[in-house]
Order: structure tokens, then C-alpha cells, then sequence
């Protein structure tokens, strides 16, 4: 179940986690970049000193424990939400008039 999920998400390019349980560490973040038998090659950038640094892992599918997506974010904090009517109004989606019928 878990390499078909696995293949789902390569084919969808999406960023997702991953939770490696030789290592007991997640790599967040990243990309599956291919699936070539029972070897995932994952991309993910790191931040380390200022400095990016962008690596590729090889990864056999019995050490990956599980795959996780990004669902949606909310900010932490007393930052305001934006709502529908602050959108630009050129983005705006009005409902549909009753009147029309």
C-alpha cells in the first residue's frame, strides 16, 4: 500500500515528508524525483550556516516508514486570516443571483 502511495505522490511531483526508519529521521520538504525498482530517489534542499545546499538520496522502499503531503498551512501568531472579500476583486467568485432563474 505504502509504494503505491509512494507512486502516486512521484507521479503528482508534489513536496512531501519522509520518515526513513533506519535512520529515524524524517527529510522534509522533498521531491521524488524516481522509482527505479525498489530504489526512491529523493530531493530536498537544506539551510545550513547561510548556506543552500540542495541533495539527492537514494533510498530503499522497505527503509521508508511513511509519506506525508502538505495538506494546507495557517500561520502561527497574531497575524490576521485573510478571508474571500480580501482577495483582489478580479479573483472574486460572487454567487450566483437567484433572480436568474
Amino acid at each position: 500500500m505504502l509504494d503505491r502511495k509512494i507512486y502516486q505522490m512521484y507521479k503528482e511531483g508534489c513536496d512531501v515528508s519522509v520518515f526513513l526508519r533506519d535512520q529515524q529521521r524524517w527529510i522534509e520538504d522533498a521531491q521524488i524525483i524516481g522509482i527505479e525498482g525498489d530504489v526512491v530517489t529523493i530531493r530536498y534542499e537544506m539551510d545550513e550556516d547561510y548556506e543552500n545546499s540542495s541533495w539527492e538520496e537514494f533510498v530503499r522502499l522497505e527503509s521508508i516508514g511513511a509519506v506525508s503531503r502538505k495538506l494546507a498551512c495557517v500561520p502561527r501568531g497574531n497575524t490576521e486570516i485573510n478571508v474571500s472579500e480580501d482577495c483582489p476583486e478580479a479573483e472574486q467568485i460572487y454567487p450566483r443571483r437567484q433572480d436568474q432563474d
